[in-house]
């Protein structure tokens, strides 16, 4: 592909954006936050939890409001608030103590109308909700 001109370069990158963040097939919300967080940070919004939302239940309008319920006000603290991995998929780290793994398993999928997180995820013991 040549990038000849300011706008190819624009456009070029704008379209690697987009696959860059598109969730995959039947990922569910919490699964493709942590992956996106993992990959580009959190920017203190809700930004991939809405993105997730927009692009695959956009009539999920009560998923924010689910999300802040667990004290998720942004994407990462969906993670320190709300949610957490099931501790059956954690592992030891260096000193023995459980952590999430660096490579996350495999989502177990979302279900084609479901705004809820798959079944890797459970919410906090004592979280608001």
């Amino acid at each position: 592909m040549e990038l000849s001109t300011p706008d190819d370069v624009e456009t070029h990158v704008a379209s690697l954006a987009t696959v860059l963040t598109e969730p995959r097939p039947d990922e569910c919300v919490l699964c493709y936050v942590d992956r996106m967080l993992d990959a580009f940070g959190c920017d203190t919004t809700l930004r991939w939890a809405r993105r997730w939302r927009d692009l695959r239940r956009p009539w999920a309008t009560a998923l924010e409001r689910r999300l802040e319920a667990r004290g998720g006000f942004c994407d990462c603290e969906i993670f320190l608030n709300g949610w957490t991995l099931r501790e059956d998929l954690w592992v030891a780290d260096e000193d023995g103590e459980p952590t999430w793994p660096a490579e996350r398993p495999p989502c177990t999928g979302a279900g084609s109308t479901s705004s809820q997180p798959c079944l890797n995820w459970r919410p906090w013991r004592g979280s608001r909700g």
